[in-house]
């Protein structure tokens, strides 16, 4: 059990300390707090495919990836789902819902194999209210988040289908989809036609078309298990 704790500790910092460097995590008081709050955090594993939680969902808790990636999405009127973010390593997300005491407005799905923090309600509650600049920063972290959300949003009303699909590409390099350049200079992003529809809110057909397209001006070549980037 302490091995166990020791582990959910360690996490626990490391999850505060690449989201909020600013936070004086080592201090006696700061280690007080962390401590009490560990019994109301666990881990979840989660196979590719799983899903922590449904869109509609009430909204349990605060999460932080600790490896793996998770799709964060949801489906409109139409049943389309539009992918909002891809979620890697350290990032938290499900905070609005969690904090305004509202069914979650997305879903999150386990793109590959992965480990999610879940900080409970008693956890977040004691963090809020005993860890010194703790919700200045998660506050300021998220409205940031949101104000880029809504620029994202209305960028891409005007955006065309090649540069949203630009956007979708620039989204996965961002999320560690891309491997290390060969001997040409090319760069393999590893992805879908469904995923970048879902990221670039366009159509599969649309996204085949332009990277056809993209393919004959020799930008872009569609191969098994992705898409090479030329330089």
């Amino acid at each position: 059990m302490a091995s166990a704790a020791s582990s959910i500790d360690v996490r626990l910092h490391a999850l505060l300390g690449a989201n909020f460097p600013d936070l004086r995590l080592e201090s006696v008081a700061a280690a007080a707090v962390l401590g009490r709050a560990l019994p109301h955090c666990r881990v979840r594993r989660l196979a590719a495919g799983a899903t922590l939680f449904a869109q509609g969902a009430p909204a349990t808790a605060l999460y932080g990836v600790i490896d793996g990636e998770l799709a964060l999405r949801f489906a409109g009127v139409d049943g389309a789902l539009s992918t909002i973010e891809l979620a890697t390593r350290h990032r938290l997300f499900g905070l609005a819902a969690f904090a305004g005491g509202s069914a979650s407005s997305y879903e999150a799905v386990a793109q590959q194999a992965s480990q999610v923090f879940v900080i409970g309600r008693a956890g977040y509650d004691l963090l809020m209210d005993g860890l010194p600049g703790f919700g200045r920063a998660l506050m300021r972290e998220f409205a940031q988040r949101h104000d880029g959300m809504l620029r994202l949003l209305e960028a891409s009303r005007l955006q065309s289908a090649p540069e949203r699909l630009s956007l979708a590409l620039a989204q996965l390099r961002a999320a560690g989809r891309a491997e290390a350049p060969d001997a040409d200079g090319c760069v393999l992003l590893r992805t879908t036609q469904a995923e970048l529809a879902a990221l670039a809110g366009l159509s599969r057909q649309t996204v085949n078309e332009w990277l056809r397209r993209l393919g004959a001006q020799g930008r872009i070549e569609t191969v098994y298990g992705g898409v090479r980037l030329r330089p």
